[in-house]
This record gives structure tokens, C-alpha cells and sequence, in this order.
């Protein structure tokens, strides 16, 4: 007999949808697990190819030749989990990715025995780029089977859940691959990582056949159009993508942590850890005290003011740099003993605030979009859902690098946070029926 009384109230994050679902649990797990791996790769690749070859500019091709691919692969592959079966996908881009992975592993190995000014870097980005194209198809996919697993009423709590992930992700991932690579070399931690994503090989196969309910298309320019046009119906939905697409857009200072930590915090390449670990703290704790998202109702309502809180912070960030510029926290200088405490506390907490309330919005889109869309539609949304994520974050940093170079360090956070808050409350206002969204209706 079900209960007719409302939940609970929780402090802290609820554990249902693991409970409820078997299948949904061993997911959930493989996917924390492969995505620590997966972390540390995208870390490692990064080093391996500044070993090789002294450049930022090289490091930094390897999100810029992946992205184009990356957009076409979330809709390629949201139109693939509407039109075949979701584990069949799942398990095809799954064994891609780990074979691009353990490719990565050789090539180290090749490298480690070469000079370095005889290496061939052009095969990282090869592999790299295919790993990003399998996991971006593999993140589509994965996200639609969710509310197959799950009812509706615990679609939120497992977005939550996704939070907890991947804060374990950006922290455990990154120092680990750190840890390695110093430890025991590249070809092994690039072979950790081919281990670690056994376990998320492991929560896929386990699922059961998902075939998409209701009417299919067959992945072409049709099935396009298709979700093209029921975009165009799903105002809340199209909005959710918008402000996302805002705060990523004028919120992300994170190309500006290494002027940061050598001119206005001080404390070099430890202070870009510190503040970068910041901001995952802030994710995983948001996602540790979600106990309450199950009780709110007014997703449009939650995720505007979770995004204007986001561009608080983010001004607050911009704040402190200001103030690190023009002297305020005194000199400073780029080794970590020379970093004021008092800055890198104050971005700190600053960038943990961002973390959290991107986080609070996160939960509320994600699940907007997996209960008021279609099973149908679903891949293809998270497709485009997936290119929003991706690709904001590169426009944030095109953003910060030009106005930081143009006007000044701070300029970039502190506007562009004043600016989100700006922004959000006019498109709340234009988009009554944003506002007036209601989860207990989910309407696209």
C-alpha cells in the first residue's frame, strides 16, 4: 500500500533512489567511479603533453580540437539513445571510450622512452578527442535511462546524487592524477584509469533493455527537425537552457586563476589547486545537504534565484582580485609562502559559493528536463543538454581571457556577476511561465 503522507524532511542528501533501484544504484556507482578515471586522465593528458612539449598553447588544444566534436556527438548521440536501445548505446560508447583510453596508455609508454623533442603529440589529440566523443554519447544516453530506472518522485534526489559524483570527481580525480604521475609515471596512470572504468563498464551492462517508449526517428536531418520543433513548444525547457547558458557564459573565471594567483592573490600554482578544489567542495557539499530539494515545487522560481546567487559570488570573487590588484591585501608575491591569507580565504569561500548554487541549479534543470520532457525526446534533449554544459563553459573562458586582457584581471567576474544577476531577472520576467513552473505538473 502506498502512503498518501508527503516525505520526510531531510537535512541531508537522500539515498532513495539507490534503494528503489538496483539497477539505478550499480549505475550510479560506476559512473562515480569511472568518472574519478576519467578526471584524472583529462589531468594527466594535460601534463604528459606540457612534458612534451612545453606549451600552454599545446595543453590548451586539447579542449579546443575536442569541442566541435564534442557538439556534434551530444546531438548525434541524443538522436541514437531516442532511436535504438539506450543499453545497446550505452555499452557501444562505453567500449570506445575504454579502448581510447588504454590507446593512451600505449602511446605514454611509446613516449617514455623517447626524447621528447622527437615526440608526436598530434596521437594525444586523436585519442582525447575520441574519448571526449564516447563520453560525451555515453552522458547523453545515460542521463535519459534515469527516470526509466526511477519514479518520477525520485528523479530530483538522483540529480542530487549526480552532484555527490561528480564533487568526488573534480576533487579525487584531479589529486590523484597529480599523485601518480609524479609517483609511478604516465603509462600507469593511464592505466589506472582503463581499471577504474571497469566498474562504469560494469553498471551498464547490468541494465535491462531500454528501448525508447513511444514513436521513434531514425537519426538523420528528420529527427533534427523533430526536436527542433518540439523545442520550440517547450518554453521552460528552452529556457532552462538559456540561463545556464548566461551563467556560464559571464561566470566562469577559471582561465584567470594562474594571473590571479601570481598577481593579485599570490601563491602560484597552489593557490589555482586551492581554488579550484573550492568550487568542487562547494558542489559536493550542495549535493551533501540536497535533503530539501525533494520539497520544492517552483523549479523556475529555485533555479533563477540559485543562478543570481551564483552571480553574487562570482562578483564577490571579482571583488577580491580587485582588491588584490590595487594592494589592499597587501604584496604578494608567486610561491605559496608569499599568497595573502586573507585573499585566498575570502576567493575561496567565494568559489565554493559558486560551486554550490550552480549546483542547486544544476539539480533543478536536470530534472525539469527528465520529467517534463518525453521518454521519446529525452536523448535528444540531453544531447543539446550536454553541448549547453560543454560548450558554456568555453564561452565563459573566451569571455574572461579577451576582457581580462582588455580592461583588467578583475573586470571579468565582477561584471559579468553583476551582469548575471541583471540578466536572470529580466528573462524571469519575460518567461512567466518559467516562473511559474510547477513539479508536481511538469510541463516542458
Amino acid at each position: 500500500m502506498v502512503s498518501d503522507e508527503p516525505p520526510p524532511r531531510r537535512r541531508f542528501v537522500d539515498l532513495s533512489p539507490l534503494r528503489a533501484s538496483p539497477a539505478f544504484a550499480r549505475l550510479w556507482i560506476g559512473s562515480a567511479v569511472s568518472g574519478i578515471g576519467a578526471q584524472l586522465t583529462i589531468v594527466a593528458v594535460g601534463l604528459q603533453i606540457y612534458e612534451l612539449t612545453a606549451s600552454t598553447l599545446a595543453v590548451g588544444l586539447v579542449g579546443g580540437i575536442a569541442l566541435l566534436p564534442m557538439i556534434v556527438a551530444g546531438i548525434w548521440g541524443g538522436m541514437l539513445a531516442d532511436a535504438f536501445d539506450r543499453r545497446r548505446v550505452l555499452i557501444v560508447s562505453a567500449v570506445v571510450a575504454w579502448a581510447s583510453t588504454a590507446g593512451l596508455v600505449v602511446l605514454a609508454a611509446v613516449e617514455a622512452g623517447r626524447d621528447p623533442a622527437e615526440a608526436d603529440v598530434w596521437p594525444f589529440y586523436v585519442f582525447t578527442t575520441i574519448n571526449t566523443v564516447s563520453a560525451t554519447i555515453m552522458g547523453a544516453t545515460r542521463t535519459a535511462v534515469i527516470p526509466r530506472l526511477l519514479p518520477p518522485r525520485l528523479v530530483s534526489r538522483a540529480a542530487a546524487l549526480g552532484g555527490i559524483a561528480i564533487g568526488a570527481q573534480l576533487t579525487v580525480g584531479p589529486a590523484l592524477a597529480g599523485v601518480l604521475v609524479a609517483a609511478v609515471g604516465f603509462p600507469i596512470t593511464f592505466a589506472v584509469d582503463v581499471v577504474l572504468f571497469s566498474a562504469g563498464f560494469l553498471g551498464i551492462v547490468s541494465l535491462p533493455r531500454l528501448t525508447p517508449e513511444g514513436a521513434t526517428t531514425k537519426p538523420g536531418l528528420a529527427s533534427i527537425r523533430e526536436g527542433v520543433a518540439f523545442l520550440r513548444r517547450a518554453p521552460n525547457i528552452r529556457m532552462s537552457f538559456l540561463v545556464d547558458i548566461v551563467a556560464m557564459t559571464f561566470g566562469r573565471p577559471f582561465v584567470l586563476f594562474p594571473a590571479v594567483g601570481a598577481v593579485a592573490i599570490g601563491g602560484g600554482p597552489v593557490t589555482v589547486g586551492i581554488l579550484t578544489a573550492a568550487a568542487a567542495a562547494g558542489t559536493f557539499l550542495a549535493s551533501l545537504f540536497s535533503g530539501p530539494v525533494g520539497h520544492v515545487r517552483r523549479y523556475g522560481v529555485a533555479i533563477g534565484r540559485a543562478i543570481q546567487l551564483y552571480g553574487l559570488f562570482v562578483a564577490a570573487f571579482g571583488l577580491v582580485v580587485l582588491g588584490g590588484v590595487t594592494g589592499l591585501f597587501g604584496p604578494v608575491g608567486p610561491s605559496f609562502g608569499e599568497a595573502s591569507p586573507v585573499a585566498l580565504t575570502l576567493a575561496a569561500v567565494a568559489l565554493a559559493g559558486t560551486g554550490a548554487s550552480d549546483e542547486v541549479s544544476a539539480i533543478f534543470r536536470s530534472t525539469m528536463l527528465l520529467t517534463a520532457a518525453p521518454d521519446a525526446m529525452r536523448g535528444r534533449l540531453q544531447g543539446v543538454f550536454t553541448v549547453v554544459v560543454g560548450g558554456g563553459p568555453r564561452l565563459g573562458d573566451l569571455y574572461a581571457g579577451i576582457t581580462a586582457t582588455a580592461i583588467a584581471l578583475w573586470f571579468p567576474p565582477l561584471a559579468g556577476g553583476l551582469a548575471i544577476i541583471a540578466l536572470i531577472a529580466v528573462l524571469l520576467r519575460v518567461q512567466p511561465s518559467f516562473r511559474a513552473y510547477d513539479a508536481m505538473h511538469p510541463t516542458p
